[in-house]
């Protein structure tokens, strides 16, 4: 009988269990389907980033490239993803070809291991030097509507197309990260392709540039938030904003953090308008 007596307990010990687990999943908000892309984009960003390499930036897919008959080539690159607010920004940029250049670019690398002068120094140096060079934006409604990952992917499209525009047809792009983008041409995908391709790093600067400008504008227009500071990112004081102030039209929805209070904002508006239609019916 002892034997059976403890396989009922063990029993009820596991049914208690499940049940709590399944309390627990239900207590937790469901993640929706944008939130979810986001998040797993905000990921893949924290595992690039956790690559540790002394990248040499450099011609070397520029010339692979070139030695694979491609006569002009584009160096593509977003700035942005991770913020909480405003838009993302893409930048395509078309290099000349030629020794005679080179000393344009010495020390260019990728835009977040430059200083702001040296960034507002390779900014000017690359749009004198450059043979075409184009800057997109996508906004904050579009990266809500179709998530961040697919926002980036078409502003660098966008970018891309400006190039075209100004008579410049790249027939080869350099594109950092692992994802390419809808245009029809060849495309090279490089990881950290910001620290190893000087085009792909001219695109950063270019991007990292506008984008930062821009948000010192946006901190004039929505003051309190720092945005002069922290470029719309989670930090600490911007979060501390969003707290007291809330949030504004260019806030990202979709991203955790703001998502958040924007649900307890609509939940005080419900609140309220319950409250209101008690009021009136009694």
């Amino acid at each position: 009988m002892a034997p059976r007596e403890k396989s009922k307990a063990d029993s009820s010990k596991t049914i208690r269990a499940s049940r709590l687990k399944a309390a627990a999943r239900a207590e937790k908000p469901r993640e929706t389907k944008a939130q979810r892309l986001t998040r797993l984009a905000a990921e893949q960003m924290e595992l690039e980033a956790d690559e540790v390499c002394d990248w040499v930036c450099s011609w070397e897919f520029e010339l692979a490239a070139r030695a694979g008959g491609a006569r002009l080539v584009a160096g593509v690159d977003e700035v942005g993803r991770g913020p909480l607010f405003g838009p993302v920004v893409a930048a395509a940029v078309v290099l000349p070809a030629g020794d005679e250049f080179l000393h344009h670019f010495e020390g260019l690398n990728d835009s977040k291991k430059l200083t702001e002068e040296e960034r507002e120094h390779f900014d000017a140096r690359v749009r004198e030097a450059a043979v075409a060079w184009s800057v997109a934006e996508v906004d904050v409604r579009t990266i809500d509507r179709i998530n961040i990952l697919q926002a980036s992917r078409l502003a660098m499209k966008i970018a891309v197309e400006g190039l075209r525009q100004r008579g410049c047809e790249p027939d080869h792009l350099l594109i950092d990260g692992n994802q390419k983008i809808d245009a029809v041409c060849r495309q090279t995908t490089i990881v950290q392709g910001d620290a190893r391709s000087l085009s792909i790093a001219a695109a950063s600067v270019i991007a990292k540039v506008h984008r930062d400008r821009l948000l010192c504008e946006l901190d004039g227009q929505y003051p309190g938030y720092g945005l002069a500071r922290n470029k719309g990112y989670s930090t600490p004081e911007h979060k501390a904003a969003l707290l007291r102030l809330g949030i504004t039209e260019m806030h990202r929805r979709s991203f955790a953090p703001v998502a958040e209070l924007f649900e307890a904002e609509v939940d005080g508006i419900d609140i309220d308008i319950d409250i209101e239609f008690r009021l009136v019916g009694d």
